[in-house]
């Protein structure tokens, strides 16, 4: 246990020990802990020894010093994606959060996630399961909390059921928090995503400053995966979807005058950089919820390897989301979701197979320093960073991506099945 008057400008004073759940700054009712940005563009909490009353509530709430006992018996894996294909189209991959709630929901209840206004990401609530599109979308940009650990606890002493989305590093701070005050949980359902880590925003921020100059006008709001769906409306609440492009990662950049910009994953430097782990959290090279074991009732994810293992949940390219049910509460929810979903279950070793940060750690990059350096200075332009650390995509994976990719894939087992009878 570390004495709070060892502490500077963290907790610790090594930052790869801090996940930025935003949890001790929540518990201190003192006002001693505050979240700051530091130059890299995360959150760190800000420690005043002058408010501080040696508590010591800020350690017990810490996931890294308090460890969240994780859910490792009753998990159930389900592969599919939402039968309405609005829902579908505007989510990530299948719209199985949107089914969550649907399922889950009723009068009176409350729903957590994060939303992007802008480059800015932050925690909010709803209490309509009409109002959550905000929430569909992966963000990939550590949220802001603000006070939704307190809001969450205020509605469950209330008596309100809540539902509460985020990292699993959110969760575990969340359920910190709540054991804190011994809040009952029997009426909290926590649903995670698949994290492999969050990026530095002052890529986009960098990004951001380019296209004004370019084209005059800011970011008005950044798709990280849009899927350019087609679709035919038919009446006025049915559509059908024609065609998309989930596994293309197509990134949308809609300008303040309302110019589009997209680019697919293996042209997009972003990907390229973000995922050769050059501008990751340093808490996330070494995360420790990158396990099997989980931390929350519900963990959801692209249903990578579909083409391989399940290429009936394909489904013309149009997304795909995997859930893992890791607690009996959140078998019972799945239980229903299987009614407003097309879908079945998976092997749960086919999953992990597939998902990385159920199986381990981020590398660190051993440039990442040099990397950030450069991003953090003002003189240095996007596109000198795309230039230097951005990877062209080669022959080879241009082929097998749009010549003999996943859609090719899934069309030739199709049509072998239908050849074969199968």
């Amino acid at each position: 246990m570390i004495e709070m008057a060892d502490i500077g400008f963290l907790r610790t004073g090594i930052k790869s020990e801090c996940l930025g759940c935003e949890a001790c700054a929540q518990i201190c009712a003192h006002g001693a802990l505050k979240m700051v940005t530091d130059k890299e563009g995360f959150r760190y909490p800000e420690f005043n020894k002058d408010l501080c009353v040696n508590c010591g509530l800020c350690n017990m709430v810490c996931p890294e010093e308090v460890s969240v006992p994780k859910y490792t018996e009753r998990q159930i894996a389900f592969g599919g994606y939402s039968k309405d294909e609005r829902i579908r189209c505007l989510s990530t991959s299948g719209g199985a959060f949107s089914c969550i709630v649907d399922t889950w929901f009723k009068e009176g209840y409350v729903i957590f996630g994060a939303v992007a206004s802008g480059l800015d990401v932050y925690h909010t609530c709803v209490f309509d399961k009409k109002d959550i599109d905000s929430f569909r979308k992966s963000k990939y940009s550590q949220s802001r909390i603000g006070s939704s650990y307190k809001d969450v606890r205020k509605f469950l002493r209330e008596g309100r059921n809540v539902l509460f989305s985020g990292t699993p590093c959110q969760i575990a701070g969340l359920r910190n928090f709540l054991k804190i005050g011994k809040t009952d949980i029997t009426r909290l359902l926590t649903v995670e995503v698949v994290c492999e880590g969050v990026p530095s925003p002052l890529y986009v921020e960098k990004l951001d400053r380019y296209l004004k100059d370019h084209y005059g006008s800011s970011i008005s709001s950044l798709d990280y995966r849009f899927k350019d769906g087609k679709y035919d409306y038919e009446g006025h609440d049915k559509s059908v979807l024609r065609k998309g492009r989930w596994d293309f990662q197509v990134m949308q950049i809609i300008l303040g005058n309302g110019k589009e910009l997209r680019k697919d994953r293996w042209f997009n430097p972003f990907w390229s950089i973000w995922l050769n782990h050059l501008m990751n959290r340093p808490s996330c090279y070494n995360c420790p919820f990158t396990t099997k074991d989980r931390v929350a009732d519900i963990t959801l994810g692209d249903l990578w390897g579909v083409h391989r293992y399940c290429p009936e949940l394909y489904g013309e390219n149009g997304g795909a989301s995997v859930i893992v049910s890791n607690t009996e509460k959140g078998n019972e929810i799945l239980s229903e979701v299987y009614k407003v979903m097309y879908g079945h279950e998976l092997d749960l070793k086919d999953v992990i197979s597939y998902q990385g940060p159920m199986r381990r750690c981020i590398p660190e990059n051993p440039a990442r320093a040099e990397f950030m350096e450069e991003l953090e200075n003002p003189d240095i332009s996007i596109q000198k960073i795309n230039e230097k650390w951005a990877k062209k995509p080669s022959l080879k994976l241009l082929f097998s991506k749009y010549i003999w990719g996943n859609r090719q894939k899934v069309r030739f087992w199709k049509f072998r099945n239908k050849i074969t009878g199968k």
